[in-house]
């Protein structure tokens, strides 16, 4: 959990001041603004130009090699798909919904057309691999430049973005500290009508750009070789998988802390533009340069392991969503055993949710390892998704408790005792 430490400076004119306490604070988010990118550059710069081992630099050169220089042709293709996907999201059809409750007790309206864009570009870029339009490791061998290219584009969107909120005074929430707003972002929900800028990002960027590069990977593969690999096959299909049932359920996103909650800064807009795409591919960029024999029968128990991670991943989300709509409606063939609450709400006690709090978090964990283990164990490389990814949720985890508490108060407290585990029944 962060830390406790507090602004010393004044927020801006107008604006509500909210304590900046996430992160180890200012000096944390100064930190992290740093970190943050160069984590992701030596991570690159271990699958590109190290074996897929973990390195030490040994010299200036080293170091400075971590950074590639962008290309006219990587700006090219970052500028073509941008182009791409802001195109499709602007003018691909969709369903108007209405978002969850904001902070101010405001609904925003949004356009949901995720699945759509993301068939539209991955047919495009299939067909291009298929005429030879679009060669994958051409493209992937401006992976470096590509890169240093999105980490720009992010401070940029960053910064402007920092001015966006400040402008706005009173209508939005910043600390007052500027690394920690630069970082946290100081506008919750910055957008044109009905394109929403984190939510577009978020999604159209941030997961459509992880789904091109688990095609381009394993196409880089078949190019190169003739054949594509079982480890390969497994990682990007498993990922695949879950990159197209987030857009099948696009509108879950709406409900999530991200949109409702954290002011969109510098932390979501360099995720979304190249902490995602490029570290969330690190497994098949391991494949790429140390190929891995994946035997059938650990291939098979990947997969199942991945289905069944899937399966209580999307059924304990299901069960949540039906529940909000109808708290009626069966649970697992029995009458869904609630706490009655202060507010006049009720908090679920049956399925997935009366075996732990967020076993959501579990099936995404199991996925996660999955993936991760069909590289081996030649290199904590390919592991870094899993690592990155379990501290993550175990902080959210922590920071939706304390959201539930702040807004439940004793019912929270209550619900807790009745479901004591909170990810992973009977251990944790």
């Amino acid at each position: 959990m962060s830390t406790e430490t507090n602004a010393t400076t004044e927020a801006g004119p107008g604006a509500q001041r909210v304590p900046a306490d996430h992160f180890g604070g200012p000096v944390g988010a100064a930190v992290l603004t740093f970190l943050v990118p160069a984590i992701t550059f030596y991570l690159w710069a271990a699958a590109a130009l190290h074996d897929g081992q973990l390195w030490l630099p040994g010299s200036v050169a080293d170091v400075l090699a971590m950074f590639p220089v962008p290309t006219l042709r990587a700006l090219g293709i970052f500028a073509a798909w941008m182009t791409l996907q802001i195109g499709l999201g602007v003018i691909v059809p969709g369903s108007i919904v209405e978002g969850g409750p904001l902070p101010n007790g405001q609904r925003l309206t949004y356009r949901l057309n995720g699945l759509a864009c993301f068939a539209i570009s991955i047919a495009l870029l299939v067909g291009g691999l298929a005429t030879g339009l679009v060669r994958a490791s051409a493209i992937l061998d401006e992976l470096g430049p590509l890169l240093t290219i999105s980490t720009l584009a992010a401070v940029a969107q960053a910064s402007w973005l920092y001015v966006w909120g400040r402008r706005r005074g009173a209508l939005e929430r910043s600390s007052g500290n500027v690394p920690y707003d630069f970082f946290m972002g100081t506008v919750l929900n910055p957008r044109f009508g009905l394109f929403d800028l984190k939510f577009f990002f978020e999604s159209h960027i941030g997961m459509g750009t992880w789904g091109a590069l688990a095609v381009l990977l394993p196409a880089a593969e078949l190019e190169q070789t003739g054949s594509l690999s079982l480890a390969m096959v497994v990682v990007s299909g498993c990922q695949l998988l879950y990159i197209v049932d987030f857009f099948v359920f696009e509108s879950n996103l709406l409900s999530m802390l991200d949109i409702l909650y954290e002011n969109y800064g510098f932390m979501l807009v360099h995720a979304f533009l190249a902490w995602m795409p490029f570290n969330f591919t690190l497994q098949q960029q391991y494949l790429r340069v140390h190929p891995t024999s994946l035997p059938v029968w650990a291939a098979v128990l990947l997969v199942i392991l991945n289905l069944a991670g899937y399966v209580i991943f999307r059924d304990s989300n299901l069960q949540k969503q039906r529940f909000r709509r109808d708290p009626k409606r069966p649970v697992w063939g029995k009458p869904p055993r609630t706490l009655k609450t202060k507010r006049g709400t009720e908090l679920l006690l049956s399925g997935w949710w009366g075996l732990a709090r967020h076993t959501n978090y579990l099936g995404d964990l199991t996925m996660a390892l999955s993936w991760c283990l069909a590289c081996g164990f030649g290199s904590v490389l390919p592991f870094f998704y899993f690592l990155y990814f379990a501290p993550l949720l175990l902080d959210r985890e922590r920071r939706d408790h304390k959201l539930c508490k702040e807004k439940y108060g004793d019912d929270w407290d209550a619900y807790c005792q009745r479901v004591p585990y909170r990810i992973v029944p009977w251990i944790y």
